[in-house]
């Protein structure tokens, strides 16, 4: 992960496809590929506690990240000549983060009008994926998802051992079998080799060397169709010999220049690394400070009481409009029955018209260390262009 991020290995591609009959899967006709971004989201790694029961992690989206992706993903879909790519977000709950990458993903769309795009929640679409794999083709996710939904493909395809991985950036690009290391299978003679294979695979592709990389993922293709399978996949009536990982490798390397007479063998004529434009950054956006919500740390359990303690800072130029708990507005007009824990936001507008002079931020925070509120935390509350930029309290 850290040499994704200080190399610049913004796309992660992931192909699972099925090897059926050779190796055993639900979904014998499953060939998706899974674009995921690699560098944001909340494996940014940004963690506090907070208070003695919260601690947070922060979902950090850039419209440059999203860009990119999303672009990477229609490019890699033209080039491969495949039919169609699918949006995986959560915008209807996370309408900043992931609302951002759907807008981004639908503005893009419209510049590949020979692609056919939708969009699933994904929730309901990760079920489609396991269920039904062969109605996705490119799928395109934020990091998150597309770590854990990657894994899964790979899986339900025939296994993760089988699968390669591509880390792709401006400048620099990185290989790897999907699984990571296998410390456990060390020495032992037994690891299947393919995930490894098929990263180099993906790699010469890469490198624009696609004649030899046909040549080495025929051969595979043609050894796991002859039935020498590793331990993983082999299967009695199937698998016709289980070898370790060197004799694995030495079939492959025996059968190049052979080609997969059941499964379909593979041409990458064409394939050339990808060259997308540089993120062009767009002009600033009118922004306007409209609030700031402080998080504190009480252990109270009453908001009304809490509420009672804070109104006292008002007198700065801002005057408290809401307190939520874990995003459940409980005051005003709260339900009694709603669990808190000890971790508050509270929410300051301006006292009047409807901007608020950052001077009071600082004011706030002064007036509450006077009056001894534990502050662990501020946000500003921004227009920009007009729109508000920040989420509501859910009962809002």
């Amino acid at each position: 992960m850290t040499t994704r991020k200080f190399l610049g290995l913004y796309a992660n591609v992931r192909p699972c496809r099925s090897l059926h009959p050779f190796v055993a899967t639900k979904h014998p006709v499953m060939d998706v590929v899974i674009v995921r971004e690699n560098e944001e989201d909340l494996y940014a790694g940004i963690e506090h506690r907070q208070t003695d029961e919260v601690v947070q992690c922060l979902k950090l989206i850039s419209r440059p990240g999203c860009e990119r992706i999303v672009r990477y993903a229609f490019e890699y879909a033209r080039q491969q000549k495949r039919r169609k790519v699918t949006c995986f977000t959560k915008d209807n709950i996370m309408k900043q983060t992931d609302g951002l990458f759907h807008a981004v993903f639908d503005e893009i769309a419209k510049e590949y009008a020979d692609i056919e795009n939708e969009h699933w929640n994904i929730d309901i679409g990760a079920a489609k994926m396991a269920d039904t794999p062969e109605a996705f083709d490119v799928i395109v996710m934020p990091n998150l998802y597309g770590d854990v939904l990657s894994d899964v493909a790979a899986q339900i395809a025939g296994s993760v051992g089988l699968a390669g991985s591509a880390n792709i950036g401006e400048e620099c690009a990185m290989f790897e079998a999907i699984h990571g290391s296998a410390p456990r299978r060390a020495g032992q003679d037994m690891a299947n080799p393919s995930g490894l294979l098929q990263g180099a695979i993906l790699m010469l592709n890469h490198l624009g060397q696609t004649d030899i990389a046909e040549r080495v993922q025929n051969a595979w293709l043609y050894t796991i169709e002859e039935g020498i399978h590793t331990y993983d996949i082999f299967k009695e009536g199937v698998s016709r010999r289980k070898v370790g990982t060197r004799d694995f490798a030495r079939a492959v390397a025996a059968n190049l220049g052979k080609r997969p007479e059941t499964l379909s063998p593979v041409s990458y004529a064409g394939s050339e690394a990808l060259q997308l434009p540089r993120f062009t950054r767009a002009p600033q956006a009118v922004k306007e400070l409209e609030g700031v919500d402080l998080f504190v740390h009480w252990p109270g359990t009453s908001p009304d009481e809490l509420a009672g303690l804070v109104k006292g800072l008002e007198d700065t130029g801002a005057k408290l409009t809401m307190i939520t708990n874990r995003g459940i507005k409980v005051w005003p007009d709260g339900f009694p029955e709603t669990f808190c824990t000890d971790h508050w936001r509270c929410r300051f507008k301006p006292a009047a018209g409807d901007t608020l002079d950052k001077a009071v931020i600082p004011a706030l925070l002064h007036r509450g260390l006077e009056a001894g509120i534990d502050i662990v935390k501020t946000e500003n509350l921004y227009r920009f262009d007009g729109k508000p930029a920040y989420s509501l309290g859910q009962g809002q």
